[in-house]
């Protein structure tokens, strides 16, 4: 079984939460990254979004985007970051998905790249670009390598869409909170709770929900709503307060652990 599905059941049977932390990979570098996903780990992360820094990424907010250029800039290349989710393989079994756009997947060559990421330990994957429609050649290799799919239902989602989602998807369902890109905000969107009811009642997968989370209040509130919260843009503004690398591994774990107090609180 996927280590992903595995994650959520036990969490279901719990009755907890899924903590599901967002970094860029490469940002700084790709050993901080593994010392990062490591602490999130330790601190209350359940599953980790690796980011996979992109030159376009028309999902993302510019706290994103400086992180995904910062990555960049070091090199950082969808190659580098398999070998990298190999390296954290030798600590961790904590579940793994990449958000990516398509680009770089192809790029590599859907199968190698399925084969390579599979072997690597990565779980999931999370591609902002990629309709469920036009996704057939990618969910076939991602079936074969047991690699889960995790498609996107936003507020202007219809129904037919949702459950599109939901049929597509073989990981959790990622609900997008708000119409827009990533980025922390000042409180959560207006009308999410009605949102989420929603896709709720059109889906049987597990939830996620994200986009402007930043806070523990926020994860106390969206645990009222989802399965599982998911937190980027946030954790990157406390990076990049930082001045050297051992701040930044111990602010973010100090992060972390106030988002699964919040959470535990919801």
């Amino acid at each position: 079984m996927n280590r992903i599905t595995e994650t959520f059941e036990h969490l279901l049977a719990a009755r907890c939460k899924a903590l599901i932390p967002y970094i860029t990979a490469g940002d700084p570098d790709l050993d901080v990254t593994t010392q990062l996903v490591l602490e999130l780990e330790r601190n209350g992360a359940n599953i980790v979004e690796l980011g996979v820094p992109f030159s376009d990424p028309v999902a993302d907010g510019p706290t994103i985007q400086r992180a995904s250029l910062r990555a960049l800039q070091q090199g950082t290349t969808l190659h580098d970051i398999v070998d990298a989710v190999a390296s954290i393989r030798e600590h961790s079994r904590i579940p793994i998905v990449l958000m990516t756009y398509y680009n770089p997947i192809l790029a590599y060559g859907i199968q190698t790249f399925c084969g390579e990421a599979a072997g690597a330990g990565v779980d999931g994957l999370i591609i902002p670009d990629l309709p469920p429609e036009e996704s057939e050649e990618l969910t076939v290799a991602c079936r074969e390598q047991h690699i889960a799919n995790t498609f996107l239902v936003a507020p202007t989602s219809t129904t037919t869409r949702i459950e599109l989602a939901n049929r597509s998807t073989t990981g959790f369902v990622y609900c997008v909170s708000l119409t827009g890109v990533t980025g922390a905000r000042g409180q959560m969107a207006e009308g999410v709770d009605e949102f989420m009811a929603t896709v709720r009642k059109h889906t049987d997968r597990p939830l996620a929900i994200g986009f402007g989370i930043s806070t523990p209040e926020h994860a106390r509130e969206a645990a009222k709503l989802a399965d599982g919260i998911i937190v980027g843009s946030a954790i990157i503004d406390v990076m990049e307060q930082c001045d050297n690398e051992s701040e930044m591994i111990r602010e973010v774990g100090s992060f972390i652990a106030s988002l699964r107090a919040g959470i535990n609180q919801g």
